[in-house]
């Protein structure tokens, strides 16, 4: 009886009870909640600090020459001489040009064609690499390309498209043709097939990373649901995989619809795009501020190719993050 006394005297005098559960849970749990809070504060401290160096190469190399370029782009240039004087005749000139227009259809087309053959080409090409290889020497094998230089093949496919290359040689041997045909060099088909070519490594790598991240548990239950193939590939793979072909396209689209050289050399007097016209201005012209003005034009339009392939694949029911019944 003493013992049981003093317990409760020891109770009361501390002003809690040492058998109440409730309390002790409590107490637990504050203590999780802490522990949870200094955890998550290190893993935010060791992110930032993982993410820093890259971070401040892209600010320094990236963003802050965009936003200096961008200024540029309101000023005025003439003999080499910037004039810092705040005017929009720049975007005015170039919105005005048709010849800016002309060679800017042009490289929207070269990229948009590039973009959608090299994805529709690469699909296929993913998915045989993650679900049906049992290695991934086909996947090396493509990417071996890489080792090529980039004039290298751009001259390789001027020499198989020439009138006396690989195909017209060919088709005369057979009898098929009388003289060589001519429409295959310096034409806008010359320029796609050799950036699809020179694209198509790229689009395969982001392709292929997409789709490992759809597990064949999805499609197994696809199908064991009654899906047919079809329906599998429409209502599973491509709206899982949406943001790799997003990026597999947009990726190949920007890089050919900005290129100039291939164009250049492949596509005649008509393969003039607006990389080459925003080069000159920067290397002869020395009208950087006019060069500014056209890069930030052009970059407008590659935002709305980018909207208008999304809402493309929405209006199609490709897209994630929506349910369609029928």
């Amino acid at each position: 009886m003493e013992h049981v006394k003093e317990v409760d005297q020891g109770k009361q005098k501390h002003g809690r009870d040492n058998s109440d559960p409730a309390g002790i849970g409590v107490r637990y749990l504050s203590k999780g909640i802490a522990m949870s809070l200094n955890v998550t504060q290190r893993q935010r401290l060791l992110s930032g600090v993982l993410a820093a160096p890259t971070m401040s190469f892209m600010l320094v190399f990236f963003i802050l020459p965009s936003l200096l370029l961008m200024l540029y782009s309101f000023w005025s240039a003439r003999s080499f001489v910037i004039d810092p004087t705040f005017n929009i005749d720049n975007y005015v000139r170039t919105l005005s040009a048709v010849g800016f227009w002309r060679t800017g259809v042009t490289g929207l087309s070269n990229g948009v064609w590039t973009a959608i053959a090299s994805v529709v080409l690469s699909f296929p090409a993913a998915y045989y690499i993650v679900y049906r290889s049992v290695n991934n020497n086909a996947f090396y094998l493509i990417l071996l390309s890489w080792f090529s230089s980039y004039l290298v093949r751009v001259y390789a496919w001027r020499t198989i498209l020439g009138t006396n290359g690989l195909i017209n040689t060919t088709l005369m041997q057979f009898g098929l043709i009388n003289q060589p045909v001519e429409f295959l060099l310096f034409s806008p088909f010359a320029s796609v097939i050799t950036l699809v070519h020179i694209m198509f490594p790229f689009a395969l790598l982001l392709l292929v990373s997409a789709l490992r991240d759809v597990k064949t548990d999805y499609i197994e239950a696809a199908r064991d649901m009654g899906a047919s193939r079809f329906q599998v590939l429409t209502k599973v793979i491509i709206p899982m995989s949406y943001k790799g072909i997003v990026s597999a396209f947009m990726f190949t689209f920007i890089l050919a619809a900005g290129d100039y050289i291939t164009p250049q050399l492949l596509g005649g007097r008509d393969g003039v795009t607006n990389g080459l016209l925003i080069a000159n201005q920067f290397r002869s012209a020395g009208n950087w501020p006019l060069g500014a003005a056209m890069a930030f034009i052009t970059l407008v339009l590659f935002v709305g190719v980018y909207v208008a392939f999304t809402q493309l694949m929405k209006a199609c029911r490709l897209s994630p993050g929506r349910r369609y019944h029928n």
